[in-house]
């Protein structure tokens, strides 16, 4: 397990709880649940990234063990269809007290384990299948991402040939560990900065800036939404003595934004790493240093180190090759019985490369989008709106990874009952709903919505 060996080489390396300033070395976070090494099975960690889930996850991380990594906010009826149809041995999920079928156990004093009381191995877990992330947040199909430690290992070593990572950095967990982009952020500070400080502050919140200035953060990450909040609120109008570089993904910022934060990292002599990845590449797949915002704003830069880029020259598809590629989805417990890495990625964005070597996103294949960093599938929302919402035709659009645009055909509809299921069901907030109405649907001639209509019209009409 070469991440984890990584980690605890680390020996000078430090985890924090921020709000109470609890500290424990690697050497004695690892190791403290006394957990048997060979046994293998499934861990459902539901994740806060509090020191208890980073201590859970190292701690299993050492096992045979494959770890199911989970955002703990999910839906309960979510929650209770991962669990029906995967039947973990073990849940680690401290918003409930009890689960059928489940015994609570203690430990160590932080962290307490649910355990199947009737837990039989139904499945033999394909033993490169080391992490499990979800591809769809908290939408309604459970697709699961089968990562391997070597990939995993590998995306962290091609990251750490761009990343100043420095052994005194102070690194915030402010990115979910349950994403991709988190979990990589988690890795490759653990194997070189000397500080992990576990919160579940966002910036949003004043006690993670007290926090900020209490420990000394030296970099923060986040989406494109982060950054535009972290502008609204003058962020970059001063310096943070402590802070050495800010990184991003999972979307484009604007070019006002770009020119802000680059005029920002001129004066205070910061640095900025915008990056592009997906969960099925294990992490990150291309950077852009901070002289390359000055490149239009969808330009991705070059891939990362021991990666590849090739655009296909029918489709414009935008494919990826490195050794951090994931081995295949999982929809069932059967499906963990393999584990089959492709060559290639085809990463579903079409793509272009200018004559200096850097690429370009200029557009999407499929209707998967990207709010705040967060992977929807359009067509999972309309089918979450069209159960809760029964009587309607619903159609989904994407107004640039700022908005759902959802469109509906039946004037007894309530536009609030929309936003409202979409809040309930997927944790979005309303103002990031956009309804309308619409007296019936262009079709196509295979009588199906004709979505690229429907967009251009939006477009024509925003």
């Amino acid at each position: 397990m070469k991440i984890l060996e990584n980690i605890i080489a680390n020996t000078s390396l430090l985890f924090t709880e921020a709000s109470s300033g609890r500290t424990i070395p690697v050497g004695k976070l690892y190791r403290s649940l006394g957990l048997n090494p060979v046994e293998k099975g499934l861990l459902f960690l539901y994740n806060d990234n509090l020191l208890h889930s980073i201590e859970t996850l190292l701690n299993f991380y050492g096992t045979a063990h494959t770890i199911v990594l989970l955002g703990q906010k999910l839906h309960p009826d979510f929650k209770d269809r991962l669990e029906g149809e995967y039947r973990p041995k073990y849940i680690f999920d401290p918003q409930r007290h009890d689960i059928e079928g489940y015994t609570l156990k203690e430990f160590s004093d932080t962290v307490k384990i649910f355990i199947k009381d009737d837990y039989r191995h139904e499945t033999k877990i394909n033993p490169e299948i080391k992490i499990l992330l979800s591809t769809s947040g908290t939408t309604g199909t459970p697709k699961l991402v089968k990562l391997s430690d070597e990939g995993l290992y590998q995306n962290a070593l091609s990251i750490l040939e761009y990343m100043p990572i420095l052994e005194s950095d102070v690194v915030p967990l402010n990115v979910p560990i349950n994403f991709v982009y988190g979990f990589s952020i988690l890795t490759t500070n653990c194997m070189r900065a000397g500080r992990i400080v576990c919160s579940d502050k966002d910036i949003m919140q004043k006690q993670f800036w007290e926090d900020m200035d209490r420990y000394g953060y030296s970099t923060l990450g986040g989406v494109p939404y982060l950054y535009e909040n972290l502008n609204r609120i003058g962020f970059f109008r001063k310096d943070s003595s402590s802070l050495r570089y800010l990184t991003h993904t999972g979307g484009t910022i604007n070019n006002e934004l770009r020119k802000i934060i680059l005029s920002y990292c001129k004066e205070y002599n910061k640095e900025f790493f915008a990056q592009y990845g997906q969960t099925e590449a294990g992490g990150r797949m291309a950077y852009l240093s901070t002289q390359g915002l000055l490149h239009e704003e969808t330009s991705i830069g070059v891939p990362v180190k021991a990666g590849n880029f090739t655009i296909d020259e029918e489709t414009e598809e935008l494919i990826f090759s490195h050794s951090s590629i994931f081995g295949g989805y999982a929809g069932t417990l059967e499906d963990l019985a393999d584990y089959d890495q492709k060559p290639v990625l085809r990463t579903g964005d079409t793509a272009r490369k200018d004559q200096d070597g850097i690429y370009y996103i200029t557009g999407r294949i499929k209707r998967i989008i990207k709010l705040f960093g967060i992977r929807l599938n359009l067509d999972e929302v309309e089918f979450i709106l069209k159960n809760e919402l029964q009587g309607s035709t619903f159609a989904c659009l994407n107004d640039r990874d700022k908005k759902i645009v959802v469109m509906y055909d039946h004037k007894e509809t309530d536009p609030q009952a929309i936003k409202d299921t979409i809040k309930n069901k997927l944790h979005i907030h309303p103002q990031y709903v956009q309804t309308e109405y619409i007296e019936s649907f262009p079709l196509s001639q295979n009588g199906k919505i004709n979505y690229p209509l429907l967009q251009n019209l939006q477009h024509e009409n925003p």
